[in-house]
């Protein structure tokens, strides 16, 4: 029988600039797998705009850390023959590698070009403000460094149609690139009016052209890495039309080979996840982004939180196929983007949630693992993490049924299965007082001694002859019992 499935996202927002990352998942890669983990998902692999950038002010999506160029021949995760060699690491201990794509912008131009734009509000990205008017934009590219290796395409201002500084007078807004069939894309979030554009020199997937270019790059960069599948950063800014042909034209051309998507679609309403996954055909997954504001909501409130509510609203609860399940990300931790770090004390129940349950394929934040650096550091939560990973490898299988009944003491029971010896196990969560849940493990159980594997209880538990059994759980903990061999 196939065993359960576990990814990390192998990077925080923090992590060193010293050039070492790669090295660190190469020397890694057997200890991950000894844990459970079968797939990381790995930072940008491009050339940014410093060796200091986390990879997503892209500048040469052919320079994987090859070629001397914005000041550094490493990116700040390495050379290229370290990617290489972590990922090899990676695939000789059975781990797949989903690499992170960044397409919808491009920064750090090699010069700068004079070109219309109408300046619009940047609360109302279809509201123009302004006549149109010449500015002087960073759009064009031409990679000195790199030349022809690769690619010949070179990027200018046709094959963008957003920008956001004006070098002639020192101005920063947003200003949309006039020009034949130039207008922001229909087929994007509708925040803002449209949210096309979001930083940088936005990519133009109006253009036929850029259209082909971006989709040889996909198949240049899986042939180069023999990557197991992508990650696509910032999924609501990109012509979802242009996504599903990517994803369709990436499928056909890796059909030798996995080729796994995993989208950030940052919206936690279900319709709109609902009319996304459609338009693409179902050839992603999407992060979990309702579960995951719904487990920080429940480390902020509390006890007032009502746990029987936790999966409602949720992509995994909707689309359980498609659902890529997380507490906590690069962009979530403290002082980023989208700041929605969850609490300390319910980080091991939140895990508790996403890698003990039948359905979605749970992601691991390496910066809860491993802890994370920059203004507000925290230690990793390791040792809390490691006995659900384990859980989850070896125990978690079979029928779930939920005892969903109490607003803050909630538990499951998953029965097992026969082909992994000792699987099943009943998970109880508290976000209040001590409490206790009387559960169903299966009359064969009778007179098993079961134990907390989270060490959160010292009791031993004997399931009675009925096959029921009485699990206590600490206030504000989780407790994971079974039969331990």
């Amino acid at each position: 029988m196939e065993r359960n499935h576990t990814m990390m996202q192998f990077f925080e927002w923090h992590v060193d600039a010293d050039g070492g990352h790669w090295n660190r998942l190469k020397e890694l890669a057997p200890e991950l797998k000894r844990q459970g983990i079968d797939s990381v998902w790995i930072p940008p692999v491009t050339k940014a705009i410093s060796g200091e950038d986390n990879g997503y002010g892209v500048y040469d999506l052919y320079d994987l850390g090859e070629f001397d160029q914005k000041g550094t021949v490493r990116t700040k995760y390495g050379t290229k023959q370290e990617l290489h060699d972590a990922i090899s690491a990676c695939h000789e201990n059975g781990i797949c590698v989903y690499v992170d794509l960044v397409m919808n912008h491009k920064a750090g131009a090699d010069e700068t070009e004079v070109f219309q734009v109408i300046e619009v509000d940047e609360q109302d990205r279809t509201k123009e403000i302004s006549e149109p008017f010449e500015i002087e934009g960073w759009t064009k590219f031409t990679f000195p460094n790199r030349g022809d290796k690769y690619s010949t395409f070179k990027w200018s201002f046709e094959h963008f149609n957003g920008t956001d500084y004006d070098v002639k007078t020192e101005r920063t807004g947003v200003f949309r690139i006039e020009g034949k069939n130039k207008s922001w894309n229909e087929n994007v979030d509708n925040e803002f009016g449209n949210y096309d554009y979001l930083m940088f020199a936005n990519i133009d997937y109006d253009n036929p052209v850029v259209q082909k270019e971006m989709i040889a790059w996909g198949k240049w960069l899986g042939d180069t890495l023999q990557c197991d599948g992508y990650r696509l950063d910032a999924i609501k800014h990109i012509n979802h039309e242009f996504i599903r042909s990517f994803t369709a034209e990436m499928l056909q051309h890796c059909s030798e080979r996995e080729c796994y998507f995993v989208g950030e679609f940052w919206k936690p309403d279900l319709a709109a996840c609902q009319e996304f996954l459609d338009k693409v055909d179902y050839n992603i997954d999407l992060f979990d982004v309702a579960l995951h504001y719904k487990l920080h909501e429940a480390s902020n409130a509390g006890n007032a939180f009502d746990l029987t509510t936790i999966f409602h609203d949720t992509l995994v609860q909707s689309h359980p196929l498609n659902a890529v399940t997380f507490v906590d990300n690069h962009d979530s931790q403290p002082h980023e983007a989208l700041e929605s770090w969850i609490q300390d004390w319910f980080k091991q129940s939140a895990y508790a949630l996403i890698l003990l349950r039948r359905d979605g394929y749970p992601c691991v934040f390496y910066g809860d693992y491993f802890g994370i650096k920059g203004p507000e550091p925290a230690d990793g939560k390791k040792e809390a993490i490691d006995p659900l990973l384990y859980a989850r490898y070896h125990k978690s299988y079979g029928e779930q049924e939920d005892y969903f009944d109490h607003p803050n003491t909630i538990g499951w029971v998953r029965k097992g299965v026969p082909e992994i010896e000792y699987s099943g196990c009943a998970v109880v969560i508290s976000n209040g007082d001590d409490g206790e849940k009387r559960m169903f493990v299966g009359e064969e159980r009778a007179g098993e001694i079961w134990t907390d594997i989270t060490h959160n209880r010292e009791d031993k538990v004997a399931i009675e002859e009925d096959g029921f059994a009485t699990f206590p759980v600490k206030g504000g903990s989780v407790s994971v019992w079974g039969l331990w061999e």
